[in-house]
Formats: C-alpha cells, sequence, structure tokens
C-alpha cells in the first residue's frame, strides 16, 4: 500500500526558511520508498529575508508559501488546505524559517507559539494516531504541542560538533524527555508515533545528515 505523506515547508533557505538540503534529503527517501508526497506551507510573510551571504536581514519581503515553491518544484499548497484524512504521516524538515515562520522560537523560545493552522494539524495528526517526523530544530514544534514527548535534537553538551546542544536543555525544561543520539541515527517515541533526527543541528558531513534523515523517514513509515 502506497504510503501518503505530508511535507511541510517554511520557505527556503537556511537562514529563514526550510533547509534545502534537509527538505530534498526527505523527498529523496520518500521516493525511494515508494511515498506518494504532497507538500504545504503558510500562505503568509516570512518573519524575515536573510542575506545568505552574509547573514544579515535585509529589508525584503518574501511570501513563505511562493519560496517554498522553490523546493517544490512549484507544486506547493496552502497549508490552511491540509486534510490530516488525506495523509498517513507528516514530515517537517527544519531550517530557521521552524523557529521565525512556523513558530516564534527565535524570539520567544520556551514561550513560543506555534503557527494556528500547524498547530492544529499537528494536534489533528497525534490524535488520529498517525505518525510526524521532525528533523534539526523542528522538534521545538512537538515539545510545545505534545507535552511529556520525546525526541532529540542530537546531543545535550555544546562542542564544535553540536553547537546548538542548549535546546536539548530548553525541550528538557519544557517537560520532554530528550534522548542523546548521533547524527545519523533517529530516535522513535512510540507511545506519540514521533520520529525525531537532529540533521544540522550536528556540524556534520552532509552525507551523515541526509542517512539519519533517511533512518527518520523509514521510521515514519514503519508507522505510517
Amino acid at each position: 500500500m502506497v504510503k501518503r505523506v505530508a511535507v511541510i515547508l517554511s520557505g527556503c533557505g537556511v537562514y529563514d526558511g526550510t533547509e534545502i538540503h534537509e527538505a530534498s534529503a526527505v523527498l529523496v527517501h520518500l521516493s525511494r520508498a515508494g511515498a506518494k508526497v504532497q507538500m504545504f506551507a503558510p500562505d503568509d510573510d516570512q518573519m524575515d529575508v536573510v542575506n545568505h551571504c552574509k547573514g544579515n536581514a535585509t529589508e525584503e519581503k518574501r511570501n513563505i508559501l511562493q519560496e517554498s515553491a522553490r523546493i517544490a518544484r512549484g507544486d506547493v499548497t496552502d497549508l490552511a488546505k491540509l486534510d490530516v484524512s488525506a495523509f498517513d504521516a507528516a514530515i517537517i524538515p527544519g531550517g530557521f524559517g521552524v523557529a521565525k515562520n512556523l513558530s516564534d522560537w527565535a524570539s520567544k523560545n520556551k514561550s513560543c507559539t506555534v503557527q494556528p493552522h500547524l498547530e492544529k494539524i499537528i494536534k489533528d495528526f497525534h490524535k488520529a494516531g498517525k505518525p510526524l517526523g521532525m528533523c534539526c530544530i523542528s522538534p521545538v514544534l512537538a515539545a510545545k504541542l505534545l507535552p511529556g514527548c520525546e525526541l532529540t535534537v542530537g546531543q545535550d553538551k555544546k562542542c564544535e560538533k553540536w553547537p546548538f546542544a542548549e535546546t536539548a536543555g530548553a525541550l528538557k525544561d519544557m517537560g520532554c524527555k530528550h534522548v542523546n543520539k548521533d547524527v545519523d541515527e533517529a530516535h522513535v517515541d512510540v507511545k506519540n508515533k514521533l520520529v525525531t533526527t537532529s540533521a544540522f543541528m550536528c556540524n556534520a558531513p552532509f552525507h551523515k545528515v541526509f542517512d539519519g534523515i533517511g533512518v527518520m523517514v523509514q521510521e515514519i513509515l514503519k508507522l505510517a
């Protein structure tokens, strides 16, 4: 039976949208597994637009849906139209767009709120017993909306390899169980049907990030 998977994007580009290599890895692994994919994104303005050469925000305005279409090769649908009953699972790649456009984690951290349509979608998938996959920074969405869930953003001790390890502490403070995993691994919270992997939370070679996302996708499809 072909699995139907919703992939939720947050723009295009690591500093203000979806991390492109993570989205590509998700799509390649889903394609290889024979899954049917539909991509979604909010039809809203981005929080900011970042010059990816310099790392600074510009005065420019961009639309999340239109930017996500760059990754989706044009085939992307307004998140407000996502029908949970039409899908077996959902996956949310990382990138700063998760913390800026899908939530306000970037400015409010543990006190963040989640984009309203996405909040309902995550809760509806969870209520329906359908699996959710999240990588890189996107597990913060689960931490906010699925209290007490188990997840990973990699390791909880900061070092050159794990520069964003303090995120694990924030998730623990939110009442979640953080499980240390290497970049080419994923954690499966069986009770909540939540699968997470660290991706570029780790300073790792691209192929290891790709492999970890592959494990996440495989586990999601097993649960679907």
